[in-house]
């Protein structure tokens, strides 16, 4: 009897010092500016790891009584919550806000509205979220990696870099030659409408999520986790992954990987696809895609392009190539690319020595397999540089990339061969785009230290065809550049060729410009030889700011040429 009349007695004075909540405002436009989430949208709650966000709490009965009242707060994530995983936290009202964990406090005056501040730990996992407040309240909020938290760890103490590596929408990447190294605009577009819950489904598709949820979602804590899962989830050998690649000229069931301008179109098309693959991609897609969706759940990363790129089948760290004896190159499982992508990401490492935090590299494309999976890395690019081979994850593999030796045999009529004098240096120009402008910054010195050899050049026009540079030319923009002002862009090309063009088809897009899709002109009429295929494009922009319009032109004869021009919004 005593018993129940005392659990009675907490129950009444639980209710009394608990606060009765009628409803919530979450402030969503003013939480996802302050967290640099509002190009998102406004609609819905999207907050960073360890910084403070502000709702407000209308009460149903009562008032708010500092020291008097009480609130007790959990949240959760994923489908198997645990405070084990560190997948649920439960926390009480506290004086103060703390940074370090999940915390609450209040920070409004008394009265019948109460003005909350919650704190996420910076060490929590990013994703989905249900925030329970009392009993019975319940509400929803996204978390992502917060890089401008020096607790976070893909903490970046620069915000030039951080509007380059996190906020960017487009950006330039690196294709052609050594010698002739082609930018190429790229339209990332991370912000555009449902892109992060793509991202999101990503991280739910990928084997380890659906073998075992509860520990993947505790794993989003990690975002050397979250990258090694996005290098295997990005292509689909092995997974519902989210591009297939091609090598042939064969693109039957798909599109050729130089028909995309942007990672936009084909998350889109994978999301409602039923996560089917989509056809085709090459090393750049790859990359492209990863850094979209790596931006988007919050981690600083960046395109890196590797010419004279290795890809070392045997971990030996030498690369063996045969010619006939018209010194051809004959097909070979080990082989020196023109160029490959793949992404840098930004974020320290715990689970390895010190001093080797900063850039880690890692590669979406299929080439090996890293403990059974079509994936690599993350590796520190420290670690390439320092020839710490035994580093996680996959540092031979990528060591090669950048140093393997060449040996070169000449494979005779007769099944014979013998060597061949070869001084091939890989890993050439590494390259990424500069912060805050559209130039190449080379970035080999971080992979390796200097050779203090010239580049053969008689080896090199067997492994590199000259490419002539051809670009659309956007030649001006009709209108004020503002924003939800219609404008328009001309857009010309000259048949370079001996023949007419036809089927002619410029396309455009551009994050804040294109509304989030690609805008399409044909051209009714053939277009001679020497003569400007030439079209006029009406687009209306929805941000201010920097932005780039990228462009496409395809013909039944000249296919996906592309250009871009840089075009300023104002407000």
């Amino acid at each position: 009897m005593k018993t129940t009349e005392l659990h009675h007695h907490s129950r009444r004075y639980y209710n009394q010092l608990s606060l009765d909540i009628d409803h919530l405002n979450l402030e969503c436009e003013f939480n996802n500016v302050d967290h640099r989430t509002e190009l998102n949208g406004v609609d819905r709650l999207i907050v960073r790891r360890g910084q403070p966000f502000t709702i407000s709490v209308y009460l149903r009965s009562g008032s708010y009584q500092p020291g008097v009242s009480s609130l007790d707060c959990v949240a959760e994530t994923g489908p198997q919550p645990s405070e084990q995983y560190g997948t649920k936290a439960s926390f009480a009202l506290s004086a103060n806000i703390d940074t370090s964990c999940w915390s609450a406090s209040v920070t409004g005056p008394p009265g019948d509205m109460v003005v909350l501040s919650i704190c996420s730990s910076p060490n929590a996992p990013i994703g989905r979220y249900t925030l329970t407040l009392g009993r019975s309240v319940r509400t929803e909020f996204i978390l992502l990696f917060n890089p401008w938290c020096p607790g976070d760890a893909v903490y970046m103490d620069n915000e030039q870099s951080l509007a380059e590596y996190i906020l960017a929408q487009d950006g330039i990447i690196f294709r052609g030659s050594y010698k002739h190294p082609i930018p190429t605009a790229w339209n990332f577009g991370q912000f555009e409408h449902g892109i992060l819950d793509i991202c999101l489904r990503i991280l739910d598709m990928n084997p380890k999520c659906l073998r075992n949820p509860g520990k993947d979602y505790s794993g989003r804590r990690n975002a050397v986790y979250v990258s090694r899962v996005l290098s295997a989830m990005v292509n689909c050998n092995d997974d519902k992954g989210v591009l297939l690649g091609r090598w042939t000229t064969d693109y039957e069931g798909g599109v050729s990987p130089l028909y995309w301008r942007g990672s936009v179109e084909i998350l889109r098309n994978w999301d409602q696809q039923a996560c089917q693959p989509v056809r085709y991609g090459q090393c750049w897609v790859f990359a492209a895609v990863a850094c979209t969706v790596s931006r988007a759940l919050g981690i600083p990363c960046r395109i890196v392009t590797n010419y004279l790129s290795a890809h070392d089948t045997n971990n030996n760290l030498v690369i063996e190539r045969y010619v006939n004896e018209e010194g051809e190159l004959m097909k070979s499982k080990e082989m020196i690319w023109n160029y490959h992508c793949w992404v840098e990401s930004w974020m320290t490492r715990p689970d390895l020595k010190p001093d080797f935090n900063g850039w880690q590299a890692s590669d979406p494309t299929p080439q090996e397999k890293s403990e059974d999976v079509y994936c690599c890395g993350p590796i520190p690019v420290k670690a390439i540089k320092e020839g710490e081979l035994t580093f996680k994850y996959d540092a031979s593999f990528v060591f090669a990339e950048v140093n393997a030796d060449v040996l070169t045999y000449m494979k005779k009529k007769d099944g014979s061969t013998s060597n061949v004098t070869s001084a091939t240096l890989v890993g050439q120009k590494i390259s990424t785009k500069s912060v805050g402008s559209d130039a190449r910054e080379d970035i080999t010195h971080i992979y390796k230290y200097p050779e203090g050899k010239e580049f053969c050049q008689a080896l090199l026009s067997l492994q590199i065809l000259q490419i002539k540079t051809l670009s659309v030319c956007v030649l001006q923009i009709l209108g004020e550049p503002k924003e939800n002002r219609k404008l328009a862009a001309e857009i010309t090309l000259q048949n370079p060729l001996p023949e007419p063009l036809e089927d002619c088809c410029f396309s455009i897009e551009g994050s804040n410009l294109t509304g989030g899709r690609v805008i399409t002109e044909r051209l009714g009429c053939t277009v001679g030889p020497g003569e400007e295929a030439k079209v006029k494009i009406y687009f209306t922009p929805t941000h201010s700011g920097l932005r780039k319009l990228v462009v496409d032109f395809d013909s039944n004869k000249l296919c996906h040429v592309k250009g871009y021009r840089n075009v300023i919004i104002g407000k």
